[in-house]
């Protein structure tokens, strides 16, 4: 008889549920994946560029740049767009990401 699966311990989290593990890359897609149901959405890591500048803070992980088309977007202004992103990504602005280039299009738009 082979080894017991014991199915009341629950399986380890994935590191996309360990935000103090995951990549930031990774948290960021997952985060405007959730709150705005993007049809096209890139994260880049953009750290490498900003190695010794003013935060960055040795991680590889502080700058980065989205490009996300969401139907979320349409008839907002580009201010209420960024305001959109910005909400839904609040909690690593505040701890883990120190820049964040933002392009946000309605689908459709150029």
């Amino acid at each position: 008889m082979g080894p017991m699966t014991d199915l009341t311990t629950p399986a380890p989290p994935s590191t996309a549920d360990r935000p103090d593990t995951a990549p930031v890359a990774d948290l960021i897609a997952a985060r405007l994946t959730e709150h705005l149901a993007p049809t096209r959405l890139e994260v880049v890591n953009e750290s490498h560029l900003h190695a010794g500048h003013m935060g960055d803070d040795g991680t590889g992980e502080s700058h980065f740049r989205v490009d996300l088309e969401s139907p979320a977007f349409a008839g907002l202004s580009r201010v209420a767009r960024q305001r959109l992103v910005n909400q839904a990504l609040a909690q690593l602005l505040a701890t883990r990401i120190h820049a964040l280039a933002i392009r946000a299009r309605a689908p459709g738009e150029a």
